[in-house]
């Protein structure tokens, strides 16, 4: 199932040439920031949500698989995860995790454990 995690299901409205940058992002239960940055690169697709005030300025970094629709009239991406399971999961430094596989695998473990 974590191989799956790093795509974008068929039905979220997403396609390879958009650009999601400034895109507000919503958890299940409300706003949680704004994407930063994305990767398009088949099978290892994220967005980076810059949380703002909401968890002290962190950024966190979602598996495109977690996106559930795309909705690009309101600019708004909606996730399938609560706040807290966002603000719970592993820590994302980009400086540090951006294109690290052990990163990627960890953070893949946490969301495909139904997180």
């Amino acid at each position: 199932m974590s191989e799956h995690l790093w795509s974008y299901v068929p039905t979220a409205g997403h396609t390879a040439d958009d650009d999601l940058t400034g895109y507000g992002v919503e958890a299940t239960d409300g706003h949680i920031g704004k994407v930063d940055k994305y990767s398009t690169e088949v099978g290892s697709q994220y967005i980076v949500v810059d949380t703002g005030v909401w968890i002290f300025g962190k950024e966190v970094m979602l598996p495109a698989g977690t996106v559930t629709s795309v909705d690009h009239e309101n600019r708004t991406i909606r996730v399938a995860r609560t706040k807290d399971e966002i603000k719970a999961s592993p820590e994302f430094d980009k400086d540090k995790h951006l294109g690290d596989p052990a990163y990627r695998d960890q953070l893949g473990g946490y969301y495909s454990s139904g997180h």
